[in-house]
């Protein structure tokens, strides 16, 4: 076996050890799209152009992935926008 393919094996078992998550959010009647947008900036560290994306897909579909990563990196996120009243479940 290569080096080069000794380090793809472990890149491959470390992807597999690392579960990567998402953040769902789901669209609601309440908020407006200013206030989501917003909410996605300061606490997913969206761009203000990736913020307005998911905001519309958010509306116009339902619910969009807006952050992946570590659960436990995902968790607090999650816990901020629950807490601003936004609908969102980390899968």
């Amino acid at each position: 076996m290569s080096s080069k393919e000794k380090i793809q094996e472990d890149v491959d078992v470390l992807e597999k050890e690392v579960q990567q998550h998402e953040i769902i959010l789901f669209n609601d009647d309440v908020n407006t799209f200013d206030f989501v947008i917003d909410s996605l900036i300061d606490v997913c560290d969206h761009t203000p152009e990736q913020a307005e994306q998911c905001t519309y897909l958010v509306h116009y579909k339902g619910k969009c992935a807006v952050k992946t990563g570590e659960y436990e990196e995902l968790k607090p996120r999650c816990s901020r926008l629950l807490s601003r009243g936004l609908s969102a479940e980390i899968v």
